[in-house]
């Protein structure tokens, strides 16, 4: 739970640490091995990770099953994403519609696209309207943040490691059945590449915190450009978690939601995490009210497990979340 100022300097820091330690590593790669075929890489990865962000919405419309929406189709659904555009200071962004029954919400968008907000079939049909609102505030949040870019830039750094640490692993074996110089070169190149794999791993575990921050960072943003949006972004947090598990299991033998997840960072909410959640719902009955079952929510233990599990998520653990948004209502 971190005021707006702590949250801000939590990111920048991460940020720094990821770019810092990144380029330092890059650059003892640099220093062991031939410059230009590594720099060609890196150049490659880049090029290829700027190349999915400028096509990645094209891949999502066709996995989500994406179509635009008219204004007369969804009156409501528009009235409300001009508003908190206002409210938000940015343009408002295309309304878009996804054919799943799985209840989310996403914001994404690139040069060639622009800016869109999906709110799938699923969501209309689980939240009312004040909680739709609140959701719309939260991915306009991460509009207005420009979290679309921002996460671009950050994944190409794990990815960049992760390829060379497997080129470098692979060159390893072209040189093991040579002269003994090329085998020194080979068991360098090798060590690099386990290190770089390594590395990696590392790093996706800040870039996941990172993801995570700025999911805080959304919520915030609904709370403060939606009336009572603290609230309401709670008790749509709560039922979104619940309706998920549910729509896993009537649609298990006739859809593949499995495929669903592949852009879960995304989402308002981990669908993976879905059935945790659902159960701990289920102990408390999904008969009270929405505010009843967000307190008895907030009363659940934080446990170690759950703080290991958090670690490779990229979405916060729901009883922090409600937390944070707690301290805003």
């Amino acid at each position: 739970m971190m005021n707006t100022l702590k949250l801000q300097a939590s990111m920048a820091i991460t940020l720094a640490v990821v770019i810092g330690v990144s380029t330092l590593f890059f650059t003892v790669i640099l220093s062991l091995l031939g410059v230009f075929d590594i720099l060609s890489l890196g150049l490659f990865v880049v090029f290829f990770n700027v190349l999915q962000w400028l096509i990645g919405p094209y891949l999502i419309e066709a996995l989500y099953h994406v179509k635009k929406v008219a204004r007369t189709e969804e009156p409501q659904l528009h009235e409300m994403v001009d508003r908190i555009s206002r409210k938000s200071g940015i343009k408002a962004p295309q309304v878009m519609l996804a054919q799943i029954p799985l209840p989310n919400a996403f914001a994404y968008g690139s040069p060639l696209t622009g800016s869109k907000i999906a709110i799938t079939t699923g969501l209309l049909n689980t939240l009312d309207s004040g909680e739709v609102e609140a959701v719309i505030g939260h991915e306009l949040g991460h509009l207005r943040h420009r979290d679309v870019q921002v996460m671009m830039f950050v994944s190409i750094l794990p990815a960049l490691f992760y390829y060379i640490g497997y080129s470098l692993m692979w060159s390893s074996f072209y040189y093991g059945g040579r002269s003994s110089r090329d085998r020194g070169n080979g068991s360098l190149a090798a060590l690099i590449g386990f290190a770089s794999i390594a590395f990696y791993f590392i790093l996706t575990l800040f870039t996941l915190y990172f993801i995570r921050l700025r999911e805080y960072y959304a919520d915030r943003h609904s709370a403060t450009v939606v009336d009572d949006g603290a609230e309401k972004l709670s008790e749509g947090l709560v039922k979104i978690a619940y309706s998920t598990e549910r729509t896993r299991m009537r649609y298990r033998n006739t859809t593949n939601l499995g495929s669903l997840s592949s852009f879960k960072a995304l989402f308002i909410s981990d669908p993976d995490s879905s059935g945790k959640d659902a159960q701990a719902l289920s102990q408390m009955g999904m008969r009270k009210s929405d505010r009843e079952l967000v307190a008895e929510y907030l009363n659940r233990k934080v446990t170690t497990a759950d703080k290991i599990l958090e670690l490779f998520s990229t979405h916060p653990n729901m009883v922090e979340r409600l937390r944070a948004l707690q301290e805003l209502a």
